[in-house]
């Protein structure tokens, strides 16, 4: 065609008018200076895997995101940058020293200050995460340059020395992360920090005062320091204040009373450190007060009611102090405490614990350390398949395969909310779980993932609807579970419950990804259908690895351990983690999918949708449809105790478990070889971990099982009491192996 053709002009200026009605899918075109930056930072990072296939004409600020890597922009400028890496942090390494530990941290070349130098470049960042890279040295000063930060999270690296002063300065932080990392000396003064909510410094060395903080603060976590000194005063006047947890640290003085009534307070945590004096029996308890721990403390006298036993909504644990009345069993003498407190106002070379505490204190931080880490390495396995050639416009709702179902029976719900470790405010992110962004899809996504829900993508069907794999946009596997509701079911009912759903995320949970509502067009406000993503494990389940003999060959006892620490916190974080509580979860051993590192996730806790309109909660009160006991929020919990109680019982001897008769027959011949010598014991055991575990580690996990499975619900232990005892029974396997020379079992139990 000529180019001076009337024709041609015609069409240059339709194209031209194209161009501007529609324009690039990228949302930004980044600065060039600061496409320099993001090259420099992946070079200063020292290329890690998540930055590579990228060049000179990569638009960063389309980049999709997964859960190692997440790049927003905002115009020209980046706003987030989110990185994380799968380097060990100093809480999951027995030795915690300077300078950092080799293998787990960048190369000697590294340099801190250059990084942040790069960083600051970054002009219009609000959200910075670097967790889990292996990042070392003192943090620059310069840090303050990021004067636009709101959100700050270096968890989970071996970043040592001070907290540099300038960190007061950054008036626009809302949530500050410096967890697990090597920090010691006082923590500057962040009253100036008049819109910091989130506070976590846990697993440092920070001390030995406790710092000047703001009215602001809604979290604050300090937990495993060196902080030596009294709680301030201050503190019973922050109003917004939900959670507080200051474990494992040596304060002293009295427990001010009014932080058990603080308007806002959900969690509190006190647990091992020198608290001394009594508590006013007039002491009252916030009525959102769902879990608090005084444990392990040097406190006399009688508990006041709110506080003094488990009642209603509330946790509460206050075991090794020398408190009188119930309980006695787990307190010390009065003596005990007086000359404990008498020994802590000295000054001694190990803070006035004696030596065993502290050991027991540094074998703890090694296994809860690696459950509150800000960020691990979740297996997925990428399949690579030729799909059909084209995907269609075919099978739009009328087509999909999916039966009518309504859920009548759902878990039940537990009114007052218990924060869980990594809890963050609505609105402020939260990128510690190592999971992509929850994502609301469309019914494209759903069929461009199922490939218009083909038949071959069925995995499952039956009574809880269709389960379809799938492949994402970023290439990962994921799980599509459709549900067809009933027409009564209003939008903003169903929104609330998606809502709560949508917090389903936990390192041991299989994780909801996101979710699809797709309505009838005649009924926009009546949703009819429900896809909700689930996140993909292939590994298998743990029956599996306990049936097959070259599988089960991987599991010895500090691995099975780890395995049942990992169940018992996805069942804890079930129960207190999120608001409402989820209970009555079908928990068989059926349903532990294990992921390449043997982490365990729970696949089969209740995810329901609302059996009417106008339900005051998402989750409707029901007992779920495997329990044998009431429909009691209480026993349903108790009933999710008991199931945890079989997979321990399968777990321990290697068998499987079919029926509640075999349950009472392998529960009383484990009590009867406990009274009888060491040798019997280990007839019962699975032959494939003969030779692994220590005997009290041992026991002391038979034990936990057997009160779990109780015929009587209300003598069945809390979540909270299993995760302890499993705690210890780590404690004293890592003991054991260190005695026997068995170092190389001891790595296992450490993740947890």
């Amino acid at each position: 065609m000529d180019n001076s053709s009337p024709a041609f002009f015609l069409c240059f200026l339709i194209s031209l008018l194209t161009f501007h009605s529609f324009p690039l899918p990228s949302i930004a075109q980044l600065d060039p200076s600061e496409t320099g930056t993001i090259f420099q930072i992946q070079q200063l990072l020292e290329y890690p895997e998540v930055f590579q296939g990228w060049n000179n004409w990569t638009n960063f600020c389309y980049l999709p995101q997964s859960q190692f890597l997440v790049i927003v922009c905002s115009g020209n400028h980046v706003t987030e940058l989110t990185v994380t890496g799968n380097r060990t942090s100093p809480s999951q390494i027995t030795t915690r020293k300077n300078p950092p530990l080799p293998n787990q941290t960048l190369s000697d070349n590294f340099s801190i200050d250059a990084l942040f130098t790069a960083l600051t470049n970054l002009t219009s960042l609000k959200i910075l995460s670097l967790v889990s890279l292996g990042l070392w040295g003192p943090l620059p000063s310069k840090i303050d340059r990021l004067n636009s930060l709101q959100v700050l999270n270096l968890s989970s690296n071996f970043i040592y020395g001070e907290i540099p002063t300038s960190v007061s300065t950054m008036k626009n932080l809302t949530s500050l992360s410096l967890s697990d990392n090597l920090f010691s000396g006082t923590v500057p003064d962040l009253v100036p920090l008049r819109s910091l909510q989130v506070l976590d410094l846990g697993n440092n060395q920070l001390g030995p005062a406790f710092p000047s903080l703001g009215l602001t603060l809604v979290n604050i976590t300090l937990r495993n320091n060196s902080m030596r000194s009294q709680i301030p005063s201050a503190i019973t006047g922050f109003d917004l204040l939900q959670r507080l947890d200051v474990s494992y640290n040596e304060l002293v003085g009295p427990i001010p009373s009014p932080l058990f009534s603080l308007p806002s307070i959900q969690y509190l945590n006190l647990r091992d450190n020198q608290f001394s004096g009594t508590l006013s029996l007039g002491t009252t308890c916030n009525g959102n007060l769902s879990y608090v721990d005084i444990s392990e403390n040097y406190l006399t006298g009688t508990l006041p009611a709110c506080i003094g036993s488990d009642s209603g909504n509330r946790t509460a644990m206050s075991y090794w102090n020398c408190l009188s009345g119930g309980g006695s069993k787990y307190q010390h003498n009065v003596s005990y405490c007086n000359k404990q407190v008498a020994l802590a106002v000295q000054p001694s070379s190990n803070g006035g614990r004696n030596g065993q505490s502290k050991i027991k204190v540094g074998l703890i931080v090694g296994i809860i350390g690696g459950v509150i880490a800000a960020a691990f390495v979740v297996g997925l396995v990428t399949f690579v398949a030729i799909r059909k050639a084209e995907r269609n416009g075919k099978g739009r709702t009328s087509s999909i395969k999916c039966d009518s179902f309504v859920i009548e029976k759902a878990p039940s719900v537990r009114g007052s909310p218990v924060i869980d470790g990594r809890h963050v405010p609505r609105g402020i992110k939260s990128p510690t779980l190592g999971l992509p962004p929850y994502h609301v899809f469309t019914l494209e996504d759903m069929e461009d993932a199922t490939n218009n829900f083909d038949p071959a993508n069925l995995v499952g069907e039956g009574s809880h609807g269709q389960l379809y794999k799938g492949w994402l946009r970023d290439g990962s596997v994921a799980l599509v579970k459709c549900l067809k509701l009933k027409q009564k079911h209003s939008q903003q009912n169903l929104q609330q419950h998606m809502e709560v759903i949508s917090k389903l995320r936990h390192r041991h949970l299989v994780s909801v990804l996101g979710h699809c509502i797709v309505t009838y067009q005649d009924h926009p406000n009546t949703a009819i259908t429900v896809f909700i993503v689930l996140e993909n494990v292939a590994n298998g389940s743990l029956r599996d690895h306990l049936t097959d003999w070259k599988k089960r060959e991987y599991l010895k006892w500090p691995q099975r351990m780890g395995i049942t620490m990992g169940i018992a916190r996805g069942i804890q974080f079930l129960h207190t983690g999120i608001a409402p509580g989820v209970f009555g979860n079908d928990l068989k051993i059926d349903n532990i999918l294990l992921d390449d590192s043997l982490s365990a996730k729970i696949s089969s806790y209740s995810i329901s949708m609302p059996s009417k309109v106008g339900s005051e909660s998402p989750l409707n009160g029901q007992d779920a449809s495997n329990s044998h006991r009431t429909s009691s929020t209480e026993n349903l919990e108790k009933n999710d105790i008991y199931q945890l109680g079989v997979i321990l019982l399968e777990v321990i001897t290697g068998k499987p478990i079919t029926s509640e008769s075999e349950v009472d027959d392998l529960k009383l011949r484990l009590e009867k070889t406990l009274a009888e010598p060491t040798s019997r014991l280990t007839e019962l055991v699975d032959p494939s971990i003969q030779g692994t575990f220590g005997y009290e580690s041992m026991k002391t996990a038979i034990e936990i099982s057997r009160k779990c499975l109780y015929e009587d619900p209300s003598d069945r232990p809390t979540i909270e009491d299993v995760v302890w005892h499993l705690q210890y029974s780590i404690q004293v396997q890592e003991g054991w192996n260190s005695t026997s020379g068995n170092l190389a079992l001891v790595a296992a139990a450490e993740h947890y």
